[in-house]
């Protein structure tokens, strides 16, 4: 059976990841800063309460991976938080850096101890969670955008250093997700603007061509396509699930 770690499974986007895969037939190992979403996550998963950007303890998970399951076939490097909203040059450096290591260093070191096993396996797909914020500029979300752009860059590496031993490596850039982090922007974003939160949602929808939000299923059923053997020669590849973003930057 199949072997996936999903980094951040325990809400949103990671859970639905978690939930698709053990639906197509995986073993899910999920990981999460919040221990009461792992104790509420289905006791078939195994749990691990992981900081994805600190790297004695992303070592240590791999340990416990390796010694349970005696490796990983899929890797899903998930684990994100939004970071602050505000112009650039009201931008904190404190709060920039939290939001790049989250965001950045946690794919880098999930990527980092997945590739020794898979190269020695000769297989294995890494899923790298970018965002359209790693397509585009975004006002008002300098160290989101940053490390989201960052993370399409380590995965055209990872590519390309781990294709030859049968390794593939793709990002999905999921656009404005429905849940709790995203009404999180909503709320911040008509703040810094003046606008109500409806204002800014509707700005969101009307930016793509689809005039939608995206739902979390949504970039599940895309994760668990690109780990499947019908995605084999699919590698190094930027994958929109957005509705088609056309812009940005909210409309009003």
């Amino acid at each position: 059976m199949t072997r996936v770690l999903i980094t951040a499974g325990g809400s949103g986007i990671g859970f639905a990841m978690a939930e698709a895969f053990c639906d197509a037939g995986y073993r899910v190992w999920i990981t999460d800063v919040d221990e009461t979403a792992l104790e509420a996550a289905p006791e078939k998963w195994r749990k691990s309460n992981v900081d994805a950007s600190n790297e004695g303890q992303m070592a240590a998970l791999f340990l416990d991976i390796f010694a349970h399951w005696k490796g990983v076939d899929v890797v899903c490097a998930n684990a994100g938080i939004a970071g602050p909203t505000a112009p650039v040059d009201k931008t904190d450096l404190t709060e920039w850096k939290r939001c790049v290591s989250v965001n950045l260093e946690g794919a880098f070191l999930a990527a980092k101890y997945a590739a020794p096993n898979m190269r020695e396996n000769g297989a294995g797909s890494i899923i790298f969670t970018s965002s359209t914020a790693g397509l585009y500029g975004y006002p008002n979300r300098a160290p989101y955008a940053a490390a989201k752009w960052g993370i399409i860059g380590l995965m055209k590496t990872v590519a390309m250093e781990l294709g030859p031993f049968g390794v593939r490596a793709n990002a999905i850039c999921p656009g404005a997700v429905e849940g709790s982090r995203m009404e999180g922007v909503l709320e911040r974003e008509a703040i810094a603007k003046g606008m109500t939160r409806e204002q800014v949602y509707d700005g969101y929808a009307a930016g793509t061509s689809m005039r939608s939000f995206v739902e979390a299923q949504d970039i599940a059923n895309m994760a668990v396509f690109l780990a499947s053997t019908a995605a084999r020669r699919v590698s190094g590849q930027v994958i929109a699930v957005d509705g088609h973003t056309e812009n940005p930057d909210p409309k009003v």
